[in-house]
């Protein structure tokens, strides 16, 4: 009998507020007791002094409230982030696909520590890239290794994908706002498929895809449409199969317009 070749995918995802519903850097203000979080990441976006997304890096190197934070503190933190509903059903889901392979990828800005903690006993932490932080003796933040953000989320994409001798093609990516934008035109420029889970004016236009729930199996619903070509009663016998109704799934494209008066 002739095994039947899998047709394999690289399936890569962020993670603030798309395998997660807060952003980490809010929790770990939270965590710190710290305040004015947001108004410090909007002045950062402001005058694009730093690469979009890696505006938390920043904080944790230069800013005084962030440096006392210790790997401790992003462990924590990630203890506390409130993550969306069958996150480690969603690759054995995806593999249960017939002839066809997803691995499992997470690309973000966030901290490292704090991804891995989050996502502990449901993503290895070799397939978790965040941002990498090098530590003194102290435990304190000394540099920055590498910062996912921008086209360093690129760059981390096209290493898995050597790594795994997967095509353009196959690439699927899952992100949700305006640091997930050049990673988007890469991945659609080479062909692959591109998910949006949020409706960031920025990237809806992007992607080719645009889900909004609150749990994380709602992107397989794109998946099986645009890869596997299968229509929406199979889709639902699909689920129902596997222990889940789709209850509710609204096909609608919104239009933004401003309209003023002539003259």
């Amino acid at each position: 009998m002739v095994e039947k070749k899998l047709r394999h995918y690289l399936f890569a995802s962020d993670f603030d507020q798309t395998l997660s519903f807060h952003d980490s850097g809010r929790v770990l203000s939270e965590l710190l007791g710290t305040s004015g979080f947001e108004e410090k990441i909007a002045g950062l976006s402001r005058i694009h002094f730093v690469q979009q997304g890696g505006e938390l890096a920043y904080l944790l190197l230069h800013d005084p409230e962030y440096r006392r934070v210790r790997r401790e503190h992003l462990i924590e933190a990630g203890k506390r982030i409130r993550l969306k509903h069958n996150i480690a059903t969603l690759e054995p889901l995806l593999n249960s696909v017939d002839g066809y392979r997803f691995s499992l990828y997470v690309i973000s800005a966030a901290p490292e520590e704090v991804i891995q903690s989050a996502l502990e006993g449901i993503v290895p932490a070799d397939h978790i890239y965040g941002t990498r932080f090098h530590y003194d003796d102290s435990g304190e933040i000394q540099s920055i290794v590498r910062v996912p953000a921008g086209y360093g989320k690129v760059a981390v994409l096209e290493e898995i994908r050597e790594q795994l001798e997967v095509s353009p093609d196959r690439v699927i990516y899952v992100g949700d706002g305006s640091s997930d934008v050049h990673v988007m035109l890469h991945v659609n420029h080479r062909e692959g498929l591109t998910i949006a889970v949020s409706e960031n004016k920025y990237i809806t236009p992007i992607a080719r895809r645009t889900v909004l729930s609150e749990d994380a199996l709602s992107v397989v619903v794109p998946v099986l449409e645009e890869v596997a070509g299968w229509e929406s009663p199979r889709i639902r016998s699909f689920f129902d199969a596997h222990g889940f109704v789709v209850r509710e799934w609204d096909k609608v494209q919104t239009d933004s317009l401003t309209i003023s008066a002539a003259g």
